[in-house]
């Protein structure tokens, strides 16, 4: 049976890193540094707790679920399966994640560069995005070559830069760490676990894995089993990828205290490249930045893609990618502003969903399968995160959220934690007490895994 070779394997980890690696997550970690000082280690190891091990946990899920996203939801409610996976994609597709790829490349790698007089005007963004995603389109047109393309060109190329800012800083120091503030002085770990939470990998790390499986398979992995240990090796790799870089950008963040205070981590890596290298470090910078876009603009618009022309009859995977492409070039031109304003309350309310929809894959063994676990739990979630999500688009829901106010941990962000859990547990005696239906047990000890 053909396995990936070490070679292979390291290639498909790069991929799946870059897929992960998108602008936010280049300005987290600075921002982070700042802020956290002489307490930066502490902070990163929250940080990388929740925003390297719940994506990589996230693809592992996924692979040991069947290969995709539908097939873990399905162990709520088939309706569930096809309801979630619809949001889910959608969100982190074209109505959001993919046009926010656009809207940054154009913030950080176009309009620095812009004469002041068009700074101000509609058309630049207009043709940076038409551009963007025609290249996008472009390197999707054929989802098999995702490995060559992202993982062996575009991926090195921005782990060179990276390094490159990382090593001026460590050859030419801008300053000391500076002290720790706000919620940094009293518990920085937790603040930084809450951080790398915000980050939301883990409801990419959903439709990645589909991408990873597909470009498994692309190289002639046939076999369940196999696919399975490549994905995840490919995960592993992925996330030691991202482990590393967070740290070299929470250093650069950490001694820039020197430079003064910035609003956030793009301010921050500016006015670290502007001081190691001069007006070059404006254009290292932005260069990094479209790259990290583009390789995350990619791997979501061939998921989106695969996923979309497989459920719409008589739809190919080009032409649903072209749709996307050119739906996605449409809604950046919104504006970054109005975009993360109504991508917010959006991920805040599905995203704890999904989290603990992975949480219990893990332990579907544990208790049997039973379909009560899940729905108690997501029942349970979906309760809080949805009124959440609510609140922060301003419909009237303060007599219920002076409610939530009263759980644990609500007011850091997780307050459906606990509450998921005893949800799990009802569920689990349900499960446990309920006369079981003439085959049911039975159906779940014969079912196939590919693990």
């Amino acid at each position: 049976m053909r396995e990936l070779s070490t070679r292979e394997t390291i290639t498909v980890g790069l991929m799946l890193f870059a897929l992960f690696f998108g602008a936010g997550n280049m300005i987290f970690p600075p921002a982070l540094g700042q802020a956290a000082g002489t307490d930066v280690w502490t902070a990163m190891l929250g940080f990388i707790t929740t925003g390297v091990g719940l994506p990589l946990l996230g693809v592992i899920a996924v692979a040991y679920g069947g290969g995709n996203l539908q097939t873990l939801a399905g162990r709520v409610h088939p309706l569930f399966a096809v309801v979630f996976t619809f949001i889910v994609y959608l969100a982190i597709g074209p109505f959001m994640a993919i046009p926010r790829t656009g809207t940054v490349t154009f913030e950080m790698a176009i309009l620095p560069f812009l004469p002041d007089s068009a700074k101000g005007s509609w058309v630049p963004l207009f043709i940076t995005t038409i551009i963007y995603f025609a290249l996008t389109y472009w390197l999707c047109l054929n989802p098999s070559k995702l490995i060559d393309r992202i993982g062996k060109i575009l991926t090195p190329a921005l782990l060179i830069i990276i390094g490159i800012m990382y090593v001026g800083t460590l050859l030419n120091p801008i300053g000391e760490m500076g002290q720790p503030t706000g919620a940094y002085q009293e518990s920085p770990f937790i603040k930084g676990f809450l951080e790398g939470y915000l980050t939301l990998d883990a409801l990419a790390a959903m439709v990645f894995g589909i991408v990873v499986t597909t470009s498994v398979q692309a190289v002639g992995v046939t076999d369940p089993k196999k696919i399975t240990k490549s994905t995840i090796k490919a995960a592993i790799i992925a996330a030691i990828g991202l482990g590393l870089v967070y740290l070299a950008l929470s250093y650069m963040g950490a001694t820039s205290f020197a430079l003064g205070h910035s609003e956030n981590g793009g301010q921050i890596l500016t006015g670290v490249v502007q001081h190691l290298f001069g007006p070059l470090g404006s254009m290292l910078l932005g260069l990094a930045v479209m790259l990290a876009c583009l390789t995350t603009s990619v791997g979501l618009v061939s998921a989106c893609g695969s996923f979309f022309s497989e459920k719409i009859p008589g739809v190919s995977y080009k032409t649903m990618a072209a749709i996307i492409s050119v739906f996605s070039a449409a809604v950046a031109n919104v504006g970054l502003t109005q975009l993360i304003a109504f991508s917010v309350p959006v991920l805040m309310a599905i995203y704890p969903i999904g989290i603990v929809l992975m949480l219990l894959s893990f332990a579907h063994k544990l208790f049997k399968g039973y379909s009560s676990v899940y729905i108690g739990a997501i029942v349970v979630t979906a309760a809080i995160s949805l009124i959440d999500g609510a609140a922060l688009i301003g419909l009237p829901v303060e007599s219920i959220t002076e409610v939530y106010g009263n759980l644990p941990l609500y007011k850091e962000g997780i307050g459906w934690l606990l509450p998921a859990i005893a949800g799990a547990l009802l569920g689990y005696l349900w499960g446990s007490l309920r006369p079981k239906r003439k085959g049911e047990q039975k159906a779940y000890q014969e079912k196939p895994s590919n693990t």
